[in-house]
């Protein structure tokens, strides 16, 4: 997917559907007031932090995720999902292990979003 739109709104998307899924998973720990618009714009949101903020964390924490070969990305994963609850207040999350719990459900996805996106493109190639 070349069109940088299309890539964003992908990424929106997934951040979206992450973070919905994260909030019924962990029930009082994620809230946003049963408000759809609170989730879109919510993974607008953590989709810019992603894409602005996340390769500048990645590069400070180089040390970090060599020496626990990439573990830490759940870490910064978390530390996004928080950043992102903290730039947009009706996004509440009431502590950090919950946006990390929030950013490993986004990551997996994600994961599965591009997995069935890749064999939907290969079956098209053939």
């Amino acid at each position: 997917m070349r069109n940088p739109f299309a890539r964003l709104a992908l990424r929106w998307f997934v951040c979206s559907l992450g973070l919905w899924i994260a909030a019924g998973l962990l029930g009082g720990s994620i809230s946003y007031g049963e408000r759809t618009s609170v989730i879109v714009i919510a993974g607008l949101i953590l989709a810019l932090v992603n894409i602005v903020i996340k390769p500048i964390v990645i590069i400070f924490a180089l040390p970090a995720l060599l020496l626990t070969l990439g573990l830490f990305m759940i870490i910064i994963n978390g530390l996004m999902v928080y950043l992102a609850s903290i730039f947009y207040d009706p996004l509440h999350i009431t502590n950090f292990w919950a946006a990390v719990f929030a950013g490993i459900v986004i990551g997996l996805v994600n994961y599965l979003v591009t997995t069935i996106l890749e064999t939907d493109r290969k079956e098209h190639a053939k």
